[in-house]
């Protein structure tokens, strides 16, 4: 149960800063795309810093969730960011939810609960075998590469989705990571220290954190969060399967887990024509408000 707490204010954390972020990325300069001048930029508003401290806050409670329960029961309720995002979004952009946006946010959190409850992640080990990480590393490093080379090849939502998978690909690799860094910590403080996964866990996070910032600065929120948010839960339980040896049920469980999938899937799509595009202003207004205070 602490797990799943922990794990429900990731979710509501991140999506806080998703709507945070996209609010302040929709006004910066596309050319600064894929350049260390988009966080130069960021910097200077402080509603993208909000949303930074919140994404701390998140990683606080993801590792925390991650270090008392399966990464398979764990990643997957951060599904639930995305009606968060939704539902706060509406708030920030001031928009009205309509009926078919709640039935978004019922058939996604409805799905969860019976794909979860169908599934029944358990089992696994705390730490992962040295000889998985390789093939892990090397086949998400590549699945990112890809993503964003096809990114880069594209334009707006397309664009934007492309980046937002790449990410899902990095928070899933760093959550796979944090819970094997997190496992490091019964041989002690030096020990946790000392561990290489900590490390590639604070530079796949940071990879990602950029990914992010330039799906949400390339499109809008309806194109980059579900990528996002979906993907990560996918592969975070992958992850916990192939790396963490967790077991889910098969058999005749696929039924309702698919039905439960197809739900959150059919959701995702309700809540992606809701979600606040926050339209980028013109490079001129963009590059005026950057040398403006922050308010």
């Amino acid at each position: 149960m602490l797990s799943i707490f922990f794990a429900v204010l990731t979710s509501l954390s991140n999506g806080t800063a998703s709507v945070l972020q996209r609010r302040a990325a929709a006004t910066v300069d596309p050319r600064k795309a894929l350049h260390a001048s988009l966080i130069g930029a960021l910097l200077r508003r402080r509603v993208w810093l909000a949303g930074i401290g919140l994404v701390i806050v998140a990683a606080a409670c993801q590792a925390i969730a991650l270090a008392t329960g399966p990464i398979s029961i764990v990643q997957p309720i951060f599904v639930i960011e995305l009606p968060a995002t939704l539902i706060l979004g509406s708030f920030v952009f001031h928009r009205r939810l309509p009926r078919s946006a709640w039935l978004g946010v019922a058939a996604v959190t409805g799905g969860l609960a019976v794909a979860l409850a169908s599934a029944a992640p358990s089992g696994g080990t705390a730490g992962v075998p040295w000889l998985r990480w390789p093939p892990a590393l090397i086949g998400t490093g590549g699945a990112i590469v890809l993503l964003v080379t096809t990114g880069l090849r594209a334009r707006g939502e397309f664009r934007a989705a492309a980046f937002g998978l790449a990410a899902a690909f990095g928070y899933a690799l760093t959550a796979a990571l944090l819970k094997d860094a997190t496992a490091q910590r019964h041989g002690g403080v030096g020990e946790l220290f000392a561990a290489w996964q900590l490390y590639a866990t604070a530079a796949v996070g940071v990879t990602s954190l950029f990914l992010l910032q330039n799906a949400l600065q390339a499109g809008s929120l309806a194109a980059s969060q579900p990528m996002l948010t979906l993907g990560d839960a996918l592969l975070s339980t992958a992850f916990g399967v192939v790396l963490f040896s967790e077991h889910v049920r098969l058999g005749w469980w696929l039924v309702p887990e698919l039905f439960g999938i197809g739900a959150i899937g059919v959701g995702c799509v309700l809540l992606a024509r809701h979600l606040p595009t926050g339209t980028p202003k013109p490079a001129s207004t963009a590059a005026a408000e950057s040398v403006r205070p922050a308010s």
